[in-house]
């Protein structure tokens, strides 16, 4: 399976998201797709997305390309898993693209609500 990470470039990203997940079991589990892990060079996510299974959304941070990249995904029916952390404004206009999105209150919690839906999205695949 290959999840894309989408993301807004206004916070640390590598730190806060790319490290924790890198770091995490799920990184060897699954494929995950770090776009800006080496370069933040523009990324050409509009062709790519369509080798993906899965996108996993932060967005807590508001960004309009990212916003452009899930609205790229829905439109060729790659699902969209929102997360953001506790306590941050999400745009409304995520409801119109995410196919589920969940609150997290750290690093640790964000890693076991995303092997939680990711099992379940690989139970529903199989099922």
């Amino acid at each position: 399976m290959i999840i894309y990470v989408a993301h807004a470039s206004s916070f640390d990203f590598k730190k806060e998201l790319y490290e924790p997940l890198r770091s995490s079991e799920l990184y060897k589990q699954y494929e995950f797709v770090l776009p800006h892990l080496q370069s933040n060079s523009p990324f050409n996510s509009k062709e790519f997305l369509r080798s993906c299974d899965l996108v996993i959304a932060e967005v807590s941070f508001p960004s309009t390309g990212m916003g452009i990249e899930l609205g790229w995904a829905d439109m060729i029916g790659v699902p969209v898993f929102c997360i953001y952390r506790k306590g941050s404004k999400v745009s409304s206009s995520l409801e119109m693209v995410k196919t589920s999105r969940q609150e997290y209150k750290n690093a640790d919690d964000m890693l076991k609500i995303i092997g939680r839906y990711l099992s379940q999205y690989k139970q529903k695949l199989t099922s």
